[in-house]
């Protein structure tokens, strides 16, 4: 027998009704009862009786009965102020996965489940988990330009190493690799993530190394970094070069001792003087221009000059443009949007600007 706060007497109501192609009756059932117990403070009641109701519906393609179900479970978990955990991420994924992406149903429901991770969870820019799956499964159905921002947002290393994989296979066309690299690397700094900037590059490199090694000029020996044992792989693209040494010298702005941190500062203008300001390609565009300033500003405490724009702003417009936007998930203050369990800037690693042409 049912107990008053148990969903089976409302749940008997609704699923034979799917069942029999009666989805709007249905769903009219199921925001009734869901309603009732949300008035009366009975909110795991009403999220087993929207979940299970939403994926029965979209299990019989009802997409439009079954994501409106599921918006109503979001709404119930704000107002409960549902934590993110497994099984709370777990019910909008699988109804994520349900959505299809067909239509614009399973845009509305990916924004309002990473909105309320957001809201409720640790990470700002939104559950990290959650936006890998997103991430992960968008590019499994080959939309590279709308899984790249749920990746950025992640900021795991697994999320870090499925972009600079898409970022590759988006590079096959023969575009000048570099740009597609700095796509990852670029954000993932400005975001202060270090560790997802370096496992980016690294799995995108290695990508490369295998299916265009003439881009290197030593492939089997990777250069030392000064008295280190970081390396870095000398490429024929200035940009690949730029991006290795800008994630090594931004890692040592937080230098321990302000001697090293100045030492950081002028390792960085040297390198910029170097690649960005009188480079060719995509090391020497605007949009690289204007995140060189940002990442100065961010690491070294460098000023950039007055603009009536920001340029953070601007450069990750630039970024984004041309085929892939902006995510919305990302705020434009870098200090606390840095999303995934790889955040955080690794111990100092000395680079010399002057080590690759």
């Amino acid at each position: 027998m049912a107990t008053a706060n148990s969903p089976e007497r409302a749940l008997k109501a609704i699923l034979p009704l799917i069942e029999a192609g009666q989805a709007y009756e249905a769903h009219q059932k199921a925001r009734t009862f869901a309603s009732r117990y949300v008035k009366a403070s009975q909110f795991d009641t009403a999220i087993q009786v929207l979940f299970q109701s939403a994926r029965e519906l979209l299990k019989a393609g009802h997409l439009g009965s079954g994501t409106d179900l599921g918006l109503f479970l979001i709404d119930v978990y704000n107002t409960k102020e549902q934590a993110v955990d497994e099984e709370s991420r777990g019910r909008l994924t699988q109804l994520i996965a349900l959505t299809g992406p067909s239509g614009t149903w399973r845009k509305t429901l990916i924004d309002k489940s990473v909105a309320w991770s957001s809201t409720l969870g640790w990470c700002p820019s939104g559950d990290p988990d959650l936006q890998h799956y997103i991430g992960e499964l968008l590019y499994k159905e080959g939309a590279f330009d709308l899984a790249e921002p749920h990746l950025l947002a992640a900021g795991e290393r697994d999320s870090a190493r499925l972009l600079a994989t898409i970022m590759f296979e988006w590079s096959r066309g023969g575009a000048e690799p570099g740009a597609y690299a700095s796509r990852g690397v670029i954000p993932y700094l400005i975001l202060t993530n270090i560790l997802a900037a370096r496992t980016f590059l690294a799995q995108f490199l290695s990508h490369l190394q295998i299916a265009r090694p003439a881009l290197f000029t030593q492939p089997s020996a990777p250069l030392t970094i000064g008295d280190t044992a970081d390396e870095i792989y000398p490429t024929t693209d200035p940009t690949l070069n730029f991006l290795q040494l800008a994630i090594r010298t931004c890692q040592r702005g937080n230098g321990r001792t302000a001697e090293h941190q100045r030492d950081a500062r002028n390792a960085w203008v040297r390198l910029c003087g170097r690649y960005v300001s009188r480079g060719a390609g995509a090391v020497g565009s605007q949009a690289m221009k204007e995140a060189a300033a940002a990442l100065g500003k961010e690491y070294f405490g460098i000023q950039p000059a007055r603009s009536q724009v920001n340029p953070l702003q601007e450069m990750m417009s630039s970024f984004f443009g041309g085929g892939a936007p902006a995510p919305a998930a990302l705020p434009s203050t870098p200090r606390i949007a840095g999303g995934g369990r790889g955040r955080g800037r690794l111990g100092a690693a000395p680079g010399s600007p002057s080590a690759l042409d």
